[in-house]
This record gives C-alpha cells, sequence and structure tokens, in this order.
C-alpha cells in the first residue's frame, strides 16, 4: 500500500515538472486561468485552419488576429489582483 502512494506521488510530480500549467490545490485561480488561456491562444495560433476559421468568423485579416492574440497571450486575464495585507496577529 505504502509503495502505490509513492508511485502516484512521483507520477504526479513528473505530470507537474513536464507540464508547468497543470497546478495543484494551492494554485490561485489566477495563475491557474492564465495557463489556460495561454494555452488556449497557443494552440489557436498554431493551428492554421481554426485561424482561417477565426479571420472569417470575425472579418479580419489572419496577421491582425496573430497579433491580437500574441498580445493577449501577456496577460490573457488582465492585471493580477491586489494582495491583501495580512496584518500581525
Amino acid at each position: 500500500m505504502m509503495q502505490d502512494r509513492f508511485n502516484f506521488q512521483t507520477q504526479v510530480e513528473h505530470l507537474h515538472a513536464r507540464y508547468v500549467g497543470t497546478g495543484n490545490p494551492d494554485t490561485p485561480r489566477y495563475v491557474w486561468s492564465n495557463h489556460l488561456m495561454r494555452d488556449s491562444y497557443a494552440s489557436h495560433l498554431g493551428h492554421h485552419s481554426r485561424m482561417v476559421y477565426f479571420s472569417a468568423a470575425e472579418n479580419e485579416p489572419m496577421c491582425r488576429l496573430k497579433q491580437r492574440f500574441l498580445t493577449k497571450m501577456i496577460q490573457p486575464c488582465g492585471p493580477p489582483p491586489q494582495q491583501k495585507d495580512q496584518g500581525d496577529f
């Protein structure tokens, strides 16, 4: 039983090392959503047929869509939320 738990833990650590955006239970919502949006934009940019679909649907040139997606990848969910000050107790 102890071996199974150790094996599972090493698999989870390998998953987090290989795929940065997988997160863990302590990952804040803002960080997780940033990873999700960046992965989505990267996938859109990497598939030519999807970019053709977006350019036809929005009636925009593909180069303008690519530029817009690349700029959205910088801060896809807006600026980070402000940290709350935790007082000393």
